[in-house]
This record gives C-alpha cells, sequence and structure tokens, in this order.
C-alpha cells in the first residue's frame, strides 16, 4: 500500500515495521537513517518526507522478514483475512478484510523470534486455498489437529449469516440468478461460530480472537468482548470500534488493557501479553462423577470463612455475567482442608447462590494434577494450593474483583497481573510472593486491575477481616467495569 507524505503517520510507520518483521534498527538500515533519526521520525518528533513515504512502498512491495505462510515448526498461527459464503452462481455474502492486521501479527511475533505461519484467506491473498467459511472451518480443525501449535491470532472475517433465496440450495453453482426476474428477497441464516470449535478439546492451545463493534461506547465493546470470551473458551480478546477506532483487550478476569485509539499500541500489547500469558504452565483437574461436594455448612469450613463470605456476597461483591451457562461470578475463596485437600468454589457458578451450589473438594496429586469431588474447582485453585503451601500457617482466601480504594489506609502490596493467565502455575507464584500481613494473622494482596486476595488463620475473628476488607477494598466497584448489560 503506497502512502505519500500526506497520509503516512508516525503510528502507520510503526505499523509497517511490524508488516516487515524489523526492529527498529532493522528499519533504520533498511531506510538509510541514523537509528536515533528514526526512532524521531517512528515517535514523532520529525516529520515523515514523501521521499521517506515513497521507500517504505517500495519496500514493502519488495517484501520484509519473510513470515512464512507454511512453517511445520510453528508454534504461533495467525489467520487472517476475508471470507464469502456461496448463495448463487456469481452470487455471494461476504465479509470484507485484507489481511492487515493478522501481516502485522505475524511480524510482530517474527520480529520477537517466534516460529511463526501466517495464514490468509483468497480475499486478502490470491494464491490462497481458503475463501468460504466451510473452509475456514477445515482450517481451524488443523490447527486443532497440530500438536506443534501452541497460540493461534484468529483473526479472519467470518461472513455472521448464509443466504438463501427461494427454494434453491446455496452452492458455488447453484442456479444462476436473473436480473430480469426482478426484486428478490434473500432469507438469512446466522453461521456456527468457527472459533467456538478451537479451544473445545484442546485447553493447552491458548486463543486470540477479534470483536469489532460500530460506533459503541467504552463499556458496550467491554460487554461485546466478554460474551465473545466466555461463550467461545478465548483467552485474550481485542475489541475494536470502526467508529471511533477506540482498541481495547479484554481478559477472562474481567479486565481490560491497552483501551487507546493507537491501533499499533494495541495490537504490540496483545501480542506480548499473548506470549506471556502462552508460556504458563497448569494443573489438570479431574472430575470424580457421582462424587458429592461440601456443603457449606460443612464442619470442614471455619465459620469465620462463611461469615467473610456472606459478608463480600451481601455486599456485592461477586457481580454476575450473562454467559451461555447462564450468571456466573469472578473470584474464588478456599479453605484448607484436611489430609493436604482444599475446599474451594465452584467454576461456572454463581457465588450469589452458594448455599444452593456449595463448594468443591479437591485433592493435589502434585504440582501436575487435582483430583476434584463435586464438580469443577475454581480455575484458583491452583493459586490456592500454592498460597497453602508457602504459607502453612494461613487456612482461608477470599478473593473477588473489586478495586482498591485510592485511600486504602493499609500498605496493600500491589502487583501486575498482565502477564499472567489465571489459574497458572505462574499467577499463583505471582499472588503467593505478593502476600503481606497487613495486622496479625491477616495477609493480603492486590492484584492490579484484577481484585486482592485475603487470606487469613481460621483463629481470626471474621469482623477483623471484614474490617481490613471494608476500610481498603471499593466492593461497589467491580476491575474491569461493569458486567451488567
Amino acid at each position: 500500500m503506497s502512502m505519500t507524505e500526506d497520509t503516512m503517520t508516525a503510528s502507520s510507520l510503526r505499523a509497517w515495521r511490524n508488516r516487515m518483521g524489523w526492529s527498529r534498527d532493522e528499519a533504520a538500515a533498511q531506510l538509510g537513517l541514523q537509528r536515533d533519526t528514526y526512532k524521531k521520525v517512528e515517535n514523532g518528533q520529525r516529520p515523515i518526507t514523501a521521499r521517506l513515504a515513497a521507500e517504505t512502498a517500495r519496500l514493502e512491495k519488495l517484501g520484509g522478514k519473510a513470515v512464512a505462510r507454511y512453517n511445520p515448526k510453528a508454534t504461533v498461527h495467525v489467520v487472517g483475512g476475508g471470507t464469502i459464503v456461496h448463495v448463487r452462481n456469481h452470487l455471494a455474502l461476504a465479509a470484507p478484510a485484507y489481511g492487515s492486521t493478522a501481516r502485522e501479527l505475524a511480524g510482530i511475533c517474527t520480529r520477537l523470534g517466534h516460529e511463526t505461519q501466517l495464514t490468509l484467506t483468497r480475499m486478502a491473498d490470491p494464491s490462497s486455498e481458503y475463501e468460504t467459511n466451510d473452509d475456514m472451518a477445515r482450517l481451524a480443525g488443523g490447527l486443532v489437529a497440530n500438536k506443534t501449535a501452541k497460540v493461534i491470532f484468529w483473526n479472519p472475517a467470518i461472513c455472521d449469516y448464509t443466504g438463501q433465496i427461494g427454494d434453491v440450495a446455496p452452492a458455488r453453482k447453484a442456479k444462476r440468478m436473473k436480473t430480469g426476474e426482478g426484486d428478490q428477497a434473500m432469507m438469512l441464516t446466522p453461521s456456527d461460530k468457527i472459533v467456538s470449535t478451537i479451544r473445545r478439546d484442546r485447553k493447552d492451545l491458548f486463543l486470540v480472537a477479534f470483536k469489532t463493534t460500530t460506533g459503541a461506547t467504552e463499556d458496550e465493546m467491554y460487554l461485546a468482548g466478554l460474551k465473545l470470551m466466555k461463550g467461545s473458551h478465548i483467552n485474550l480478546v481485542l475489541v475494536n470500534d470502526v467508529v471511533n477506532r477506540m482498541n481495547m483487550v479484554v481478559t477472562p478476569e474481567e479486565a481490560r488493557y491497552f483501551v487507546t485509539t493507537e491501533r499499533v499500541e494495541a495490537l504490540e500489547g496483545l501480542v506480548e501479553m499473548a506470549l506471556n500469558r502462552a508460556a504458563a504452565t497448569f494443573t489438570r483437574s479431574t472430575v470424580v462423577e457421582g462424587a458429592p461436594g461440601v456443603e457449606l455448612k460443612s464442619g470442614i469450613i471455619s465459620d469465620s470463612l462463611r461469615a467473610v463470605v456472606d459478608h463480600c456476597i451481601a455486599r456485592g461483591a461477586y457481580k454476575p455475567v450473562n454467559t451461555k451457562r447462564g450468571r456466573v461470578t469472578a473470584g474464588h475463596f478456599a479453605a484448607r482442608g484436611p489430609e493436604g485437600k482444599i475446599v474451594t468454589s465452584r467454576r461456572w457458578s454463581n457465588f450469589n447462590e452458594l448455599k444452593k451450589n456449595g463448594m468443591v473438594l479437591i485433592e493435589p496429586k502434585g504440582d501436575d494434577e487435582v483430583i476434584a469431588y463435586g464438580g469443577k474447582p475454581s480455575v484458583g485453585g491452583q493459586s490456592q494450593r500454592i498460597i497453602f503451601k508457602d504459607h502453612p500457617q494461613l487456612d482461608n482466601i477470599v478473593h473477588f474483583h473489586c478495586e482498591l480504594k485510592p485511600d486504602a489506609p493499609d500498605d496493600i502490596p500491589v502487583r501486575s497481573q498482565k502477564f499472567f493467565e489465571c489459574g497458572s502455575h505462574q499467577c499463583g507464584k505471582n499472588t503467593s510472593n505478593g502476600l503481606r500481613e497487613i495486622e496479625d494473622g491477616i495477609w493480603a494482596v492486590m492484584l492490579d486491575n484484577h481484585g486482592p486476595n485475603i487470606v487469613y488463620r481460621k483463629d481470626v475473628a471474621a469482623q477483623r477481616v471484614i474490617d481490613v476488607i471494608e476500610r481498603n477494598f471499593d466492593l461497589d466497584h467491580k476491575t474491569g467495569g461493569s458486567v451488567e448489560g
């Protein structure tokens, strides 16, 4: 794509470098500029001349650090471009997209040293074998079957609908329409969501997906990203609005990152987050079918934990979000159980209905496996195991997604969550290492843009824990923003 001095901006120069897969030093050398000069141009401190813009266009035509279209060693796969759905011969529905974002993502991954394969649809690459929704479903199936694949940036524009006119089944060679027959009506039927199939049987894949909105507010973008993520087991979603140009990365812990109109900043941040989180390790849960869980009134659970959790529920700390599985809440809580076992909250449940749903008993088997009785354990179970192991004097854990008060009187330590996938060993260790004793028997850490973990001895009076929570954390406001909508 050629650019003139009038159209090329510092941001588009940075995007060009990403597509080329070059570092700043490499880009400067290719353009015949000193490194410091190039840096100032890319940072907007010097103007982009017509000659420089023309040279970037020439170099892009020649190709930069090539991103492989077939790489059997690739652990990172980037997919992009638009698709079509045939209706009749010479008539199709289309989702237009020409692969610029996918090229940029692949260039960033390549520049960072990751074995990367870029796959574009025919709309973005005339030589591609992938054109229709059905082709993309086949591609997705191939990626799932590819055991070398670890990270997938799923960026194609998939046609949201299939179309049929009359009683003629849609197909590439279906009976051709005649304009002389006048106006026609087309029946539109929602297409299958291909992205929802990718991690269905491959939870080890790290999946990044994309959502487009048109003229939405930031809160509406956030809810759209959450809805896509929660319904398809997606690890990160980049939401972008094509009208107001806003970008936003939404995470499973219901946080927002890179809320910016600077597209390149959002894409680079997305890649950095994805590649860091994808390197995490996890513990596998095996659920014993038919085994009973733990009732909230069980003697294994201390009165103190029951009281603190009841208080948090009553104060609205656990705010439900609508998903395909019903209304579910984020966060977790746990009690140290007998013989190394842990009583933890139930995954994919609404904590506001805790007395009905009960809790889950988990039995750790080393670092890599837990046996669960009573249902799927909280994704925070790994953090709980690590915390209890590192802090043998502590017995109860309460975690919710609420903000740290700006005037919090206690010196609550804050740890970044950005590069840690919830439920991973790394997230658990980051949380455990961040804990600090706030007062006798009560420890806490605030995970930035996520929420606090309060860990305490079971003999600590519940009111003391509640007082620590109330004076330091704003239970009325969820980190990431409201999930009502």
